[in-house]
């Protein structure tokens, strides 16, 4: 029959459609008051970020379950497509069923799409948009902008947001054309452009999904672990994209001089040299003999080690099989995720710097130092006491959901930490559980995925009151410690 008569999730798709414009209508018009004039209620920027990036997943949950979304022309269920429109939005690339084999071109659009808006934020085109018809951008919007990307100032923020999508879109179109010297020679025109630009934008975004099913399902780039200039495409885009938009700006108005760049730059650039580098030889010793790397030569391995490496950190795509990797490796690789890349950019979890800071507050306390000091700066009280927070959160958010997940499923720990790490830190990565989860633990790693994108400080924020500092102090008392 028609798609308008097939079932969705046992409803009829018209009927549910149906249900959901009747819904958004009665939310409209609750909030016209008697002279039929529209008063939204007043958001914060962090409930204008969270309602920002929920409207833009049961936006893309709709248009999922169409049946043109899908190769086989029946909808999916409500919870295949909410996971999948969770996971692209949030950047992750955690899948239920191989994007290739299972969605549409249609549905793979749809997928892009979300993950170009997830990536580089819903606020930054609205900017564009408002750039284009010439609307001005007031000062609450600015402030949202500023929330959304992590800005350090107000000052010049929509200009940053131009410089982001210019720099963001020049990237993506010189890697897609690197692709297409090696995917239009095997797939021909027509699916070796789409399918470079396809992974530019999914990588840039180190969103992790791929189109690489038709060799094997979920097999990621393992088909292209020898191919040279794939590999070395791929870890330069996840870098890139990784790095923050702080940092471009940074690289481009001071260039190679190295003293002249701010400290949040230095922190960057050198907590992620270390976490490329040192990760990559670990991994290389513990892999050296192992089933992963089998069959590949010193440089081969070398190879496989680095991308391994640069991938753990939130970008999801992976060239050797990760199950049979060694449970030290597996170990590393889970700490690498929950840490993630660095602010502003289209990476999760806890961010580099937040790592940095929270290492250099362990050793201030063993030189007996008062404050954090590094590169010559002392880091404010402040934002010490907001790396703590969020180190504190995630550990907590991942041991709880750890334990669900076993629960749940009588996971191992080994699969269930890996596979929490990899949503709440928005990464991608599996060993090969994500299809078969129940439907219990399918919902923790959606609201895992949504919590690793937005953030735990903007989550706290946006369900506490406007702070204000009180007017008198508690006297101090000691508390023994260790």
């Amino acid at each position: 029959g028609p798609w308008y008569n097939k079932t969705v999730g046992g409803t009829v798709y018209a009927d549910w459609l149906f249900s959901v414009i009747h819904n958004i209508k009665l939310i409209y018009e609750a909030s016209m008051d008697r002279n039929n004039t529209y008063k939204p209620a007043p958001l914060s920027p962090m409930r204008l970020i969270l309602a920002g990036y929920s409207l833009i997943i049961v936006i893309g949950t709709v248009l999922l379950m169409t049946p043109y979304s899908t190769r086989s022309g029946v909808s999916p269920t409500i919870l295949e497509a909410l996971f999948t429109a969770t996971s692209a939005t949030c950047v992750t690339g955690l899948i239920v069923h191989d994007t290739w084999r299972f969605w549409s071109t249609f549905g793979q659009i749809v997928i892009l799409l979300l993950i170009e808006i997830g990536g580089l934020g819903f606020l930054t085109f609205a900017v564009l948009a408002a750039t284009f018809t010439r609307k001005r951008i007031g000062l609450r919007e600015r402030m949202t902008m500023q929330e959304s990307i992590n800005a350090p100032q107000l000052g010049g923020i929509v200009r940053m947001t131009r410089f982001i999508i210019f720099g963001s879109f020049s990237v993506q179109g010189i890697a897609a054309l690197l692709y297409a010297t090696r995917f239009v020679p095997r797939f021909g025109w027509g699916r070796g452009i789409w399918y470079s630009v396809f992974h530019a934008i999914s990588f840039f975004c180190n969103a992790g999904f791929d189109l690489m099913g038709e060799y094997a399902p979920c097999s990621s780039l393992m088909s292209w672990q020898n191919d040279f200039v794939v590999n070395v495409v791929t870890m330069g885009l996840i870098e890139l994209g990784g790095l923050g938009y702080f940092v471009w700006v940074d690289l481009r108005d001071n260039r190679a001089h190295f003293k002249r760049y701010k400290l949040h730059t230095k922190l960057v650039l050198f907590t992620t040299a270390v976490l490329i580098v040192l990760p990559a030889l670990m991994i290389l010793i513990f892999e050296y003999h192992g089933k992963a790397f089998a069959g590949f030569n010193f440089w081969g391995k070398l190879q496989a080690a680095f991308f391994q490496s640069i991938t753990t950190r939130t970008a999801g795509v992976n060239t050797v099989k990760l199950a049979a990797m060694t449970d030290q490796s597996v170990l590393l690789m889970t700490v690498l995720m929950l840490i993630g890349g660095s602010p502003g950019s289209t990476a999760g979890g806890m961010k580099t710097t937040t790592a940095a800071l929270f290492i250099l507050i362990v050793f201030s306390v063993m030189r007996r130092r008062r404050a954090v000091e590094v590169f010559g700066r002392r880091v404010p009280d402040q934002t010490v006491r907001n790396a703590v927070c969020v180190v504190a959160s995630v550990i907590v958010v991942f041991l709880l959901s750890t334990m669900l997940l076993c629960a749940f499923d009588g996971l191992p720990m080994r699969k269930a930490m890996f596979e929490v790490a990899s949503a709440c830190s928005t990464v991608g990565l599996t060993l090969g559980i994500t299809g078969s989860l129940s439907t219990a633990s399918k919902l923790l790693i959606i609201l895992l995925m949504f919590f690793g994108r937005v953030g735990s400080l903007t989550i706290l924020y946006a369900f506490s009151e406007a702070y204000e500092p009180p007017a008198s102090k508690f006297p101090e008392a000691p508390v023994i410690i260790g």
